[in-house]
């Protein structure tokens, strides 16, 4: 039973999840917009929103978390010096998921996900 479990599973198993919730994140922070469905947009949301949150502190240790997590050094890097320092004054909330029109090919909730 899934009683109190958190987290959506999104068709896949664990290592193919993470790797995906991985690069959608790493894709979020280099771009800081993506399109993907509506579910992955949510799934990945509260991870992002926890790496900007650790981004605000630069230290080493917040640096080493962030690349556990993030597939680039380049994402973590702006994380700590540009989406950091940007939400320093904000409590959360980091980011906005805006529906936009079904998928073509399969009629897929389509959602994209960005900054605020």
């Amino acid at each position: 039973m899934r009683h109190r479990k958190v987290g959506k599973k999104l068709g896949r198993l664990a290592g193919p999840r993470k790797a995906l919730t991985d690069s959608l994140a790493t894709s979020l922070i280099l771009y800081e917009k993506i399109v993907t469905t509506e579910s992955k947009a949510k799934a990945i949301r509260p991870i992002v929103e926890k790496l900007i949150t650790r981004g605000k502190e630069k230290s080493v240790h917040n640096k080493q978390q962030l690349g556990k997590v993030l597939e680039d050094k380049k994402a973590v890097q702006k994380v700590l010096d540009v989406l950091g320092p940007k939400y320093k004054d904000r409590k959360g909330g980091y980011t906005r998921i805006i529906k936009i029109a079904r998928r073509q090919g399969d009629g897929a909730p389509m959602a994209q996900i960005e900054f605020v």
